[in-house]
């Protein structure tokens, strides 16, 4: 289906000019569909400590470290306006989720039903292929692929709490612990993607147990589902603290922060048998490596997972699962912002001064 052509060249977005200098909202060329893509306008995108990392110049270890300038936001909801030429499902006005980590579909991975995990994936809002979705409008590779579409009952903006940090741990407790009725589960670190995992956890049936620092955070863990929180700055052994919780350790952990001492408290936390959940990247300090006690993953049957994402050919379970009202992503969110907001919400993660997730619905102010 071919495109209708868009009079209006610019458009408003986020712009990093500079690692780790004040971004600023600057009017950048609008996108155009490539053949098999389409061009969504955002009708909401989360506000990510991802998305700080990014501005922080991080994770170049990753991959995840693009030249500037560039467009970040990577965690949209949209609704198409134009699609390419051999674009042969997606269809304009469609309202659409839009996966962060973009899929080929021709690869190994990706004919296997692992999307997420594509040999040739790209990062929405991290590497320069993909610019990023604090934007009026963001363009969407292989868009039969990497645009979902909602149904009926969901639409854009009530969909927008459900981008990176939410599916990203629906992947992690529902397909790689994956996570049953009466499981005891704890998470370490309750910011956007902890405070998820609690939710989804504590929706599959499981007796959640959220760690942090704040008591804020953890007041927010028990409307999401906890039975049960742990301030470790009020402990001795966090990890000793969920032991005596479960009578023995969890059956499942996650780390959602990405800091050597979260991924190591999350270990620690679990009984024989146990599964621990990788969500959290790390930080510039660990740079990709922690120091963990392997000889435990032997003498225990620990098992050491990664979670990245979600597959698009799977959003229809957490969709699914929202419709039914079992997942409320809008619960999530705190706070709703325009995108002159953006910066100023991405400097105030680098206290960790934010609370569930914000979003920003609007971005033509």
């Amino acid at each position: 289906m071919q495109n209708n052509k868009i009079s209006i060249t610019v458009m408003q977005a986020v712009l990093l000019e500079e690692f780790q200098e004040p971004l600023e909202v600057q009017d950048v060329e609008r996108p155009e569909p490539e053949p098999d893509g389409a061009v969504a306008e955002v009708v909401g995108c989360g506000v990510c400590r991802s998305d700080w990392h990014c501005w922080q110049g991080d994770w170049d270890w990753f991959g995840y470290r693009p030249d500037p300038p560039h467009v970040l936001g990577h965690e949209p909801t949209g609704r198409i306006v134009s699609v390419g030429e051999d674009v042969e499902t997606v269809e304009e006005g469609q309202e659409i989720a839009i996966p962060f980590n973009f899929a080929c579909g021709t690869c190994d991975m990706c004919r296997n039903g692992r999307e997420n995990i594509c040999e040739n994936h790209v990062g929405l809002g991290f590497m320069n292929e993909a610019p990023g979705a604090f934007a009026e409008e963001v363009h969407i590779p292989n868009a039969d692929i990497n645009a979902v579409p909602l149904p009926d009952s969901i639409d854009a903006e009530a969909a927008a709490g459900c981008g990176c940090r939410f599916m990203t741990s629906f992947h992690a407790m529902a397909h790689r612990a994956p996570v049953s009725a009466g499981d005891d589960v704890v998470i370490h670190g309750c910011g956007g993607i902890g405070l998820s995992a609690v939710h989804i956890a504590d929706a599959l049936g499981a007796n959640v147990i959220g760690v942090d620092l704040t008591d804020d955070k953890l007041e927010k863990a028990e409307e999401l589902g906890a039975v049960e929180t742990v301030n470790a700055t009020d402990v001795d052994d966090a990890a000793a603290e969920v032991h005596d919780i479960t009578n023995g350790g969890a059956d499942v952990s996650a780390d959602a922060l990405g800091i050597a001492t979260t991924c190591q408290n999350a270990v620690n936390s679990l009984r024989k048998g146990g599964t621990h959940v990788q969500i959290g990247l790390t930080t510039s300090e660990e740079e990709g490596m922690v120091s963990l006690p392997t000889d435990e993953f032997v003498a225990k049957e620990i098992d050491f997972k990664g979670s990245l994402g979600l597959q698009p050919s799977r959003y229809s379970e957490m969709l699914d699962m929202i419709d039914s009202g079992k997942l409320n992503p809008t619960a999530l969110v705190e706070k709703k912002i325009d995108i002159h907001g953006v910066p100023d919400e991405l400097a105030a993660m680098s206290d960790y001064n934010t609370l569930g997730i914000p979003v920003c619905n609007d971005f033509s102010s």
